[in-house]
């Protein structure tokens, strides 16, 4: 109940905070931006004003636009003190418990700490494996930072601004640079991933790898009116599954995004019972005449959910139950996103949702070469709370903590620099509530899978269909049914190598 707790004060408060702004506030917003916002304050009964929230689609477009410092950093801290206002939504005291008891249960089962209970049968098989791969990571990906903070304080002090580049900046100042070194920008890019356009572009992507086929379904109960149903068909006709897509906010929904199942495959008296897969997402909603246009984070996202779909519609478990290591459930979307910005693709979805035509070349080009950009700030605040999550859970009983304390003393020992907020904080982190307890780093540990995975293909051209096939019949098909590294091996032909993770990253020294 404590977990359940915890997510409902985080889904509370993200709803009760409301920042309304007038014309002036939203200078500087692209035209889709600044219409969802009024479309939002209008259906809040406060028209002719712009609301924005600490909803992702919000927030970030936001953060990331707007000259008007002081509106960026209320509206940042909002989203950063979620759980920690001292209200009836406060999750200070809820998630101490929830660490405490975890560790007290561990001890009770004979482990030193949850962790170790935790990570018995996961690859990492302890938690000095994790806590070295992690503190190899963030050696290398702290200086990285610290370079990016320099490059945006330098356009800070050329504009006259008298201050030091703070957490609530970093969106707005990175995008600048971007802009300074590559001539590109997240407005640029927009009007080309049209929902829709995205959408074709994952499938397509699917069928050209796997054959197989997405049919639309008619007269089917729906999660949402908003959300789509498809038949997935196998490459040879024969039915494999039922897929689900949601795609925008509201009040109900927890923030990000996830796959799930309302049917895993399974055989039941000798007949195989095919999955049901659910795609859930937060994505920017259309508004008027503007469609629902992504960024490329959000783009990233779809193809991201959409690999555990595959995983979802291609298991052979015969006994709907399975093991996978949790931190390996990482592997198959994040391989699935190094599609996403591949010219070869880009060229398939990629289309100006005004006039029809194609991704320029030069754009494809600047995405290329624009891939190593940020990437200390994204190591950086995802190591942060990979690290936290594990500094929480080797904690050996009795346990009994002051969070903001511990938090604040962690990341102070770690070296955690003070432009950049951890990507959760303790008391909005949802996924070491619900189920990522001591698995954050999960999706570090699944990096080096998929990185080194997608090096398979590169090798052999992206679509290469034999390369497909055996990641689907060695891989996919039998993801929970035998180890994981295993699987790797069978599929590889050896065990993974760091060194595309950090080549891809733009780590590699």
């Amino acid at each position: 109940m404590l977990s359940v707790r915890f997510s409902q004060n985080i889904l509370s408060e993200t709803n009760n905070f409301k920042l309304f702004v007038d014309r002036k506030g939203i200078e500087g917003l692209p035209e889709s931006i600044a219409a969802a916002a009024a479309d939002a304050a209008k259906a809040d009964g406060q028209e002719g004003k712009w609301l924005f929230t600490t909803q992702k689609p919000s927030i970030f477009p936001f953060l990331t636009y707007s000259p008007n410092r002081e509106l960026r950093r209320e509206l940042f801290n909002a989203y950063i003190n979620r759980g920690n206002n001292g209200n009836e939504y406060d999750n200070n005291k809820v998630f101490a418990e929830l660490v405490a008891l975890r560790a007290a249960h561990a001890k009770i089962l004979g482990y030193k700490s949850h962790a170790d209970y935790m990570l018995e049968l996961r690859m990492a098989k302890n938690p000095e494996n994790v806590d070295k791969l992690l503190n190899s990571l963030w050696e290398k990906a702290i200086p990285v930072a610290k370079n990016e903070v320099g490059e945006m304080q330098k356009i800070i002090n050329k504009e006259g601004g008298k201050f030091k580049l703070e957490p609530s900046d970093w969106w707005y100042y990175s995008e600048k640079l971007r802009k300074q070194k590559y001539d590109l920008n997240d407005s640029e890019l927009r009007p080309y991933f049209k929902l829709e356009n995205v959408i074709e572009g994952v499938l397509g992507c699917a069928n050209k790898l796997y054959g197989i086929t997405f049919s639309p379904i008619a007269n089917i109960p729906l999660p949402h009116p908003d959300a789509k149903a498809f038949e997935v068909k196998d490459n040879d006709g024969s039915h494999l599954g039922v897929l689900y897509m949601d795609f925008h906010p509201r009040e109900s929904k927890h923030q990000g995004a996830w796959c799930g199942t309302y049917r895993s495959y399974h055989v039941k008296t000798g007949k195989a019972i095919t999955p049901v897969v659910t795609c859930v997402f937060n994505f920017t909603n259309a508004n008027g005449d503007i469609p629902a246009l992504l960024d490329m984070d959000e783009v990233t996202t779809l193809f991201h959910e959409f690999g555990h779909a595959l995983d979802n519609l291609f298991n052979k478990n015969p006994y709907n139950s399975s093991y996978v290591a949790q931190d390996f459930v990482e592997m198959p979307s994040q391989l699935n996103e190094h599609w996403a910005t591949e010219p070869e693709v880009l060229n398939m979805y990629a289309k100006n949702y005004k006039t029809g035509e194609p991704i320029p070349a030069d754009l494809v080009k600047k995405i290329t070469n624009s891939g190593y950009f940020n990437q200390g700030f994204a190591n950086v605040e995802v190591l942060a709370a990979s690290m936290l999550d594990m500094a929480y859970h080797t904690l050996q009983a009795p346990v009994s903590i002051d969070v903001q304390g511990f938090e604040k003393e962690y990341f102070t020992k770690i070296g955690l620099i003070p432009e950049i907020v951890s990507r959760y904080r303790t008391t909005y982190f949802l996924h070491i509530a619900d189920g990522y307890d001591a698995g954050y780093y999960c999706y570090k540990w699944a990096a080096v899978l998929d990185n080194d995975a997608f090096e398979a293909f590169k090798e052999k051209g992206i679509f290469d269909q034999a390369t497909a096939q055996s990641y689907r019949k060695n891989i996919l098909e039998k993801n929970g049914t035998m180890d994981a590294m295993q699987m790797f091996v069978n599929f590889r032909g050896r065990e993974p190598k760091i060194e595309p993770l950090l080549k891809n990253t733009g780590l590699l020294n």
